[in-house]
């Protein structure tokens, strides 16, 4: 249970929530960012210290390559340095470990899920001079590198394997239980880039999802105060804060909350639960001042 002068105070001033919110998506630091998250679980965490262990892991593909490598020797380096030298994998035995989210657990345990092992793709990639992006493809996360002749897409949680289109349809299919696979044009919308904010947020959703699961709900609001830094317009995020926050007895903040979420999502099917809990809770309000 939080105290009364915590249920008034429904954003968090984190490191993480500060370089989000005062950082264009352009100049964002994707690895940092990824760090300042895991900060809040190890507040001792040397931020500086993990980004030079990425800088040394780009050092280490530059010195597989030659002067003028081609993108499929720069590809083979990677995958070599990040899965064969530095042994980084994914964790099939335990997916929903919370530590397969934070980076630094990541590269020290040499375990992750695909988004974690993709933002350590994507930094390192970026490092060695590719202009590689992060697909939020459903249910798995990837990495692209746009090219002349098509994208390559290739999966960090598999060693880096490269993908070909037959297989992401067929992943897709498989996804959403459909009878075929998508057609083109879809398959293009499920490989669309995202934006690094929109990969926080998406980690950020795995956490606390994660943390639900477990009932730790005060660090799923911690998370849920990081992942609304990156996504502030996020309906659903907003929802589900406000019912964290009903749950440890923050009427206040989680009327809010309510209240942003149905202004935000007016045809939603669960708008009449949601008003209903917001005039209760708006009733009870009184009695915690």
């Amino acid at each position: 249970m939080m105290s009364k002068q915590q249920a008034t105070i429904p954003y968090a001033d984190t490191a993480f929530t500060r370089c989000v919110l005062s950082t264009p998506e352009e100049f964002l630091d994707l690895g940092k960012a990824a760090l300042l998250i895991a900060q809040e679980e190890y507040p001792g965490l040397d931020v500086n210290a993990y980004l030079a262990r990425l800088d040394t892991m780009a050092t280490r593909v530059r010195m597989c390559l030659p002067t003028q490598p081609s993108v499929p020797e720069t590809i083979l380096a990677i995958n070599h340095t990040l899965f064969d030298d530095q042994g980084l994998t994914g964790n099939l035995e335990d997916y929903y470990d919370p530590r397969n989210s934070f980076l630094n657990d990541v590269m020290d345990r040499k375990l992750g899920i695909p988004i974690s092992l993709s933002i350590v793709y994507l930094e390192v990639g970026r490092r060695v001079g590719l202009a590689l992006e992060g697909v939020g493809f459903p249910g798995h996360f990837l990495v692209k590198l746009p090219l002349a002749d098509g994208d390559l897409l290739v999966d960090p949680f598999n060693g880096g394997r490269s993908l070909s289109q037959t297989e992401l349809a067929n992943r897709a299919a498989e996804r959403f239980g459909a009878q075929s696979p998508p057609s083109p044009s879809y398959l293009l919308k499920l490989i669309e880039r995202i934006s690094k904010k929109e990969i926080l947020a998406r980690m950020l959703r795995n956490l606390k999802n994660i943390y639900l699961h477990k009932n730790e709900l005060t660090r799923a609001l911690t998370t849920s105060n990081q992942l609304l830094a990156a996504a502030p317009h996020s309906a659903m995020d907003i929802r589900d804060r406000g019912r964290i926050l009903e749950y440890l007895e923050c009427p206040q903040a989680a009327a809010t909350d309510y209240q942003r979420y149905l202004q935000l999502a007016p045809h939603v099917e669960d708008y009449d639960e949601i008003r209903s809990r917001m005039i209760a809770l708006r009733k009870i309000i009184p009695s915690y001042n």
